[in-house]
């Protein structure tokens, strides 16, 4: 799951990124209103962390922004400015949640979890899909009841087919959701091609049916 800490202050975007990379979540940053305004343009993210006050623009103009594109990636504003009006304001236009600064690092993890499963998987704790189940909490996957060792990248690429059902994704959104800006740099997608094929027959072997399949000269399909 890919996050976007928009904040101009270094040690709290720094302390954010590295708690939140623990939680194996893969994290960017935007310290400018410019920068961030950029990275929402280019690309989707499961949800972002979005500071009000930032060098060179309004962060509620960031968040209509984000709405005025029909981007589904959820949103939590982190603040100090803890007015009634702000929170009201932010969340009519479309925020998820809303946080005032000083705020505990496991209390963003929680929300931030919270608001990744209300807008991907209805709400749920547990994903089932006939004999593949998957333990969003503790973040483990079962086929018929035993657990399947998968990687962080082979986790994240299935919860990301899970939450777009029947629907094709590219390999560049493939790439751009498993590695960020990084994924502009690639010079292939054999990198893709090796964490699919790995998810793939981890699943088929421990018994699971083949239900992800590949659409030729587009992408990947999940089917429900």
């Amino acid at each position: 799951m890919k996050i976007l800490i928009i904040e101009d202050e270094p040690t709290l975007a720094a302390s954010m990124t590295e708690y939140l990379s623990g939680e194996q979540y893969l994290c960017e940053t935007a310290a400018t209103y410019r920068e961030a305004m950029d990275k929402i343009s280019l690309f989707d993210y499961d949800c972002i962390v979005l500071d009000l006050m930032l060098p060179g623009g309004d962060g509620m103009h960031i968040l209509q922004e984000i709405k005025s594109q029909q981007k589904r990636d959820g949103v939590i504003i982190v603040s100090a400015k803890d007015g009634l009006d702000d929170k009201i304001k932010g969340l009519q236009i479309g925020a998820d949640d809303y946080l005032a600064k000083p705020f505990h690092l496991p209390e963003l993890a929680a929300r931030i979890y919270s608001v990744i499963r209300r807008r991907s998987f209805d709400s749920v704790n547990r994903l089932v899909q006939n004999e593949l189940a998957i333990d969003l909490p503790s973040k483990t996957v079962s086929v018929h009841g035993q657990e399947v060792s998968l990687t962080r990248k082979e986790y994240d690429l299935l919860l990301y087919f899970l939450s777009n059902r029947n629907r094709v994704i590219s390999k560049a959104a493939l790439a751009e959701h498993l590695s960020g800006e990084l994924a502009e740099i690639f010079d292939s997608y054999d990198v893709i091609y090796a964490h699919v094929k790995n998810l793939k027959r981890k699943l088929t072997d421990a018994g699971c049916r083949n239900y992800l399949r590949t659409v030729y000269g587009s992408g990947y399909k999940w089917e429900a």
